[in-house]
């Protein structure tokens, strides 16, 4: 699946970004950099166990090992301390991003109820998109017996696109199902 993504950029996408944004260098043409997918636990300060439930279910769901996010500063308010771990995140390159972006655009999203498409809005003016997901268990690899809690999740595709325009066309040609 990857490999067939690879090469619809190479042979369809590419060129008709050339052509659509006339670029004069074949460098200029927007291309998909990373994806990031992270997950947050506020709960994950009275329970240590919470990281490595999170940790397991995003290696399941994207194939690669998660790693987890600490605690920049001190909350007071949250009973946060700096260096506390309160989160995980995997940054997928390569043939994993391709594969992961299939999944998600083609057996994920349409598990979502009352899917009507992502918000075609939710750029960050620098060409980077950000989607969030309300729980896991729209993944097909996530069993729902073996679910602990439903989480949300953040999915940030990066992208080399000066433009929202240029990484909103880029995303739509991999197959991005934006709401009309």
């Amino acid at each position: 699946m990857a490999a067939r993504l690879k090469d619809l950029y190479k042979n369809e996408i590419a060129p008709a970004l050339y052509k659509k944004f006339e670029y004069k260098s074949v460098m200029q043409i927007p291309k998909l950099d990373k994806i990031v997918v992270n997950v947050g636990a506020g709960d994950a300060k009275e329970n240590s166990k919470v990281i490595d439930n999170i940790i397991g279910e995003l290696t399941q769901i994207t194939g690669q090992k998660a790693v987890p996010t600490y605690a920049k500063k001190s909350v007071a308010n949250f009973k946060l301390r700096q260096g506390m771990k309160i989160g995980a995140k995997v940054t997928l390159r390569g043939e994993m991003m391709y594969e992961f972006m299939d999944r998600l655009f083609n057996f994920a999203l349409p598990r979502v109820r009352d899917f009507k498409g992502i918000n075609p809005d939710a750029f960050d003016g620098r060409g980077n998109y950000a989607l969030g997901l309300k729980e896991q268990l729209i993944f097909p690899e996530i069993e729902y017996d073996k679910v602990e809690k439903i989480r949300g999740m953040d999915i940030c595709f990066v992208t080399t696109a000066p433009t929202d325009a240029e990484a909103k066309e880029l995303l739509a040609m991999f197959g991005a199902p934006f709401a009309k």
